[in-house]
């Protein structure tokens, strides 16, 4: 990877592009640590770990997006959150909609037309988060003797002037954070909500980094005191490093992994040409869904805990505490969630119906089945088969960080396999781009 940026670097081009790729994380950083008016951040980063400490898993999940901005009340609060909801909003509309669907058939046009009620959506979905946001606080006002909230006495501002300014400031942020994704996508490298989200996820390394020291660092302070228990620090923190380590290049590898059905196509005459006959195949992806699964299903399972946050519930409550990340409850049901929306998401990508039609079009058959529907339930079965196995491997890479709490007491990478997928399959797709880019500057051409 290292040397295909250096390489890409050396291209005018291309350098202009990764440098306002930069520029636009940049700006991005900056947004994200811009406090909106109105908020005590101090206060609120103590509330906000203290619903996290309560198991919030999704609580944790909006910081590490945002790059921490979630827990500071920042422009960029609510992060790419609303663009995400409104495309998988969108593409599942797409299916149950038949105008939705014939404009995802018109090509360039059709792309733009869906791209602009995405980006209404996207506004939609942000005043509504924003306003979600904004009770959060409020009910959160008063903890630990602070403020979260700048009350009229203090700023000289009604409360419902202050409420407006801070939902506006949410909804404009994520409005802007869409801009500058669209903005990569046409001027930089990557796709650009996928480089922001990558960003967000980077920022929160350095904090991860000092909870594994200070493990490290305390556990021997502990062993020069002779302490209970301090062997057990000084040998977590490698183990957890290896473990590291190795779930990367799991994640490499099932991400570079797809399974190859053989496609023969027949020999055909067109005037005095011949065309087909040669072989090929169709590559499908072992994790074809993503990282989509895993945030769809956090979001079910911490569905509960958000509704406590928002409205006051009592904590002690035994359904809360069923979906708290270390209880046997909530794994099950996320495990199970993460499988099912795998097999959804799939579903609505590939129809293996459409796929032997178009093969039986192009004179092409899988050999051994007849064309038609035996082609068809084939490549079915293929996909059921090859989705099961990216179902459990995201299953566990979801599960792992809670399983690993569970039996050795630490809790300081929460949400890490998730992170690191994230972090992994997008830096895998930028370098893709970059080559191919790459391969085009230095093509040749047939007149060579």
């Amino acid at each position: 990877m290292f040397q295909t940026l250096r390489n890409a670097w050396k291209i005018i081009d291309l350098r202009k592009k990764i440098l306002y790729t930069l520029l636009i994380v940049l700006i991005f950083r900056i947004g994200s640590a811009i406090t909106v008016p109105f908020v005590d951040v101090a206060a609120l980063s103590t509330a906000v770990g203290n619903i996290s400490s309560q198991g919030s898993n999704f609580m944790d999940y909006l910081t590490m997006i945002s790059g921490g901005g979630f827990a500071d009340a920042s422009v960029f609060a609510l992060s790419i959150t609303p663009y995400i909801n409104a495309s998988i909003i969108i593409q599942l509309l797409t299916v149950a909609i038949p105008k939705l669907e014939q404009l995802s058939k018109e090509g360039e046009a059709g792309r733009k037309a869906l791209g602009k009620i995405t980006r209404w959506v996207t506004v939609g979905l942000g005043l509504m988060l924003g306003i979600a946001y904004y009770f959060m606080l409020r009910n959160n006002a008063n903890y630990s003797n602070y403020n979260v909230l700048v009350r009229s006495a203090q700023s000289g501002f009604g409360e419902w002037f202050a409420a407006v300014v801070i939902i506006l400031c949410f909804v404009a942020g994520s409005a802007l954070i869409m801009w500058l994704g669209e903005q990569i996508n046409e001027k930089g490298i990557g796709n650009g909500i996928s480089i922001l989200l990558f960003a967000g996820i980077l920022s929160s390394a350095p904090a991860a980094a000092r909870t594994l020291w200070a493990w490290f660092y305390e556990g021997g302070i502990q062993m020069l005191g002779k302490t209970q228990d301090a062997l057990k620090n000084i040998i977590l923190v490698p183990v957890v490093l290896i473990i590291f380590l190795a779930i990367i290049a799991l994640i490499v590898f099932v991400t570079d992994a797809e399974r190859r059905i053989p496609v023969q196509y027949a020999k055909r005459v067109v005037g005095r040409k011949m065309y087909g006959g040669q072989s090929t195949f169709i590559p499908i992806k072992v994790n074809m869904s993503g990282v989509m699964p895993i945030i769809l299903a956090s979001s079910i399972v911490s569905l509960p805990s958000i509704l406590a946050t928002f409205f006051s519930w009592d904590q002690n409550n035994w359904f809360l505490k069923a979906f708290s990340p270390d209880n046997w409850v909530y794994i099950v049901v996320y495990f199970f969630l993460i499988i099912g929306f795998a097999y959804f998401y799939v579903t609505i990508q590939y129809n293996p119906l459409e796929m032997a039609n178009n093969l039986r079009k192009n004179s092409g058959a899988i050999p051994g089945y007849r064309p038609g529907k035996p082609t068809s339930d084939y490549i079915k079965r293929v996909l059921n088969k090859v989705t099961l196995i990216g179902a459990l491997f995201l299953g566990f890479i979801a599960l792992f960080p809670s399983l690993f709490g569970m039996a050795s007491g630490f809790y300081g990478l929460t949400l890490g396999g998730t992170s690191v997928m994230i972090v992994v399959s997008v830096a895998l797709e930028t370098t893709q781009q970059i080559e191919s880019q790459m391969m085009m500057r230095h093509y040749k051409g047939f007149l060579e």
